[in-house]
């Protein structure tokens, strides 16, 4: 693959009349780099083919030769890998008791997953179950509405333990119902608790327990009469397999949840931006463009309404597609458009939304090094340490991975060589339990 690729790559320069040199500067790639791949004593990344790919205008040519080459990668389940070390098969768990005193108590992680938690605050209590009036569900709401501001800004050892409690006091006080519409709404409520309970284990980089909770509020969803948050689970799936760098199963899950029209603009909407992210992934320019548009059409009419722990998605950022299509643009091989697009777009993000600047600002420092700002580069990705120290998210840590290592081709540049240390002290994973 590699000489065939650089063949093909030295036949489309020469077809556009380039130099080596002339294709460096404008993919901020070295000559002799870029020489040692058209002679198949390096092999190309997938950054590299997307930029050849944008500066001659290949359509994705280029990009489709990587893909096609790379391994495949198995998906979420049993028999995965989901950055869990094994280290504890204990988790913290958060109980309030019918006095609402709270506090942390350990449990086993396979009990706690498998719904042992249900009872666990009638237990230590000793009281009857209780039952569910206007009074209570709205407190639960407030509750929910909390843990998820909590999570824009806190850690998710801190947010997730107090989610999986939530999750099991409502479910059971679902159980416990007796009127019909009164169960239903616990369990929708149950079922957005999970569905962020699943996103928070992402965040904590594990992507079996994101499956595992993001099926269970598909469950809880559909016995509570939404049956469309089906669809949504796959928009998840689709977005675990995009952090994965799996482009194929992130634009394969997309299209999966646009198959039932009847879901909605805002779930429509959501995964037609993520199959975007996916074309854009695999380089293909085209099927990315199409798909934007699509996003942009089903989640202008598909906002953001209601109490914010039913959104569905983020409730944080104020244009979802603006920022994907930052994003993608890099992904693209067009750092320069992502990060004008992105500079625009970051202020935008609350001050207290940390978890979203730090994923997007780290995305930001990352298309600014890959245009060759690389001062600038250096002192935007200071700001986006500042909120990875509080978020501590897997996701973020991915682009900061790829920063670290674009920056290290200029190891030499003085701002490089004081902030390599400071990016790797954000990269080592922190495994700091509550007291």
């Amino acid at each position: 693959m590699v000489e065939s690729f650089g063949r093909n790559m030295r036949e489309l320069r020469q077809e556009r009349g380039l130099s080596l040199e002339k294709l460096g500067r404008k993919i901020n790639y070295s000559k002799s780099y870029l020489s040692k791949i058209e002679n198949g004593l390096s092999a190309p990344t997938a950054d590299v083919a997307k930029r050849c790919d944008s500066a001659l205008e290949t359509g994705g040519t280029l990009a489709a030769m990587i893909m096609s080459a790379k391994p495949g990668i198995p998906e979420c389940g049993p028999e995965a890998g989901n950055g869990y070390d094994g280290v504890t098969d204990e988790v913290w768990v958060m109980v309030m008791d019918l006095e609402g005193t709270s506090g942390f108590h350990r449990l086993p992680r396979r009990q706690v997953l498998a719904g042992f938690g249900i009872a666990v605050g009638y237990a230590l209590t000793g009281g009857a179950r209780p039952t569910a009036d206007p009074t209570t569900i709205a407190g639960l709401r407030g509750a929910f509405d909390h843990y998820r501001r909590l999570g824009t800004t806190s850690r998710p050892g801190i947010v997730l333990p107090q989610v999986v409690a939530h999750v099991h006091t409502v479910r059971s006080l679902a159980g416990g119902a007796l009127a019909p519409e009164v169960r239903d709404e616990l369990l929708v409520h149950a079922s957005r608790a999970a569905e962020y309970a699943g996103w928070m284990s992402q965040e904590a980089g594990d992507d079996r327990a994101a499956a595992w909770w993001t099926a269970k509020a598909v469950d809880f969803a559909a016995s509570g009469g939404d049956h469309h948050l089906g669809s949504y689970a796959l928009v998840r799936q689709a977005e675990l397999a995009l952090y994965r760098q799996d482009s194929l199963s992130t634009v394969e899950l997309a299209l999966r949840a646009q198959a039932d029209p009847s879901a909605g603009p805002r779930i429509l909407g959501l995964a037609a931006r993520c199959e975007a992210q996916g074309h854009a992934l695999a380089g293909a320019p085209d099927d990315y463009l199409r798909a934007l548009e699509r996003a942009r059409a089903h989640l202008s009419e598909g906002a953001p309404s209601g109490a914010p722990g039913l959104v569905l998605g983020s409730a944080s950022v104020v244009d979802e597609v603006a920022l994907a299509e930052g994003w993608s643009l890099y992904d693209l091989g067009r750092p320069a458009d992502a990060a004008e697009i992105l500079d625009r777009e970051l202020p935008r993000i609350a001050a207290d939304a940390r978890r979203a600047r730090a994923r997007f600002g780290a995305r930001r420092a990352l298309a600014h090094a890959g245009n060759g700002e690389i001062e600038h580069a250096c002192s935007l990705a200071r700001e986006v340490l500042a909120d990875a120290a509080h978020v501590d998210s897997a996701t973020v840590r991915i682009d900061l991975r790829q920063l670290s290592r674009t920056l290290a081709r200029w190891h030499n540049h003085r701002a490089v060589r004081e902030l390599l240390p400071e990016l790797a002290v954000a990269l080592r994973v922190d495994r700091v339990q509550p007291t």
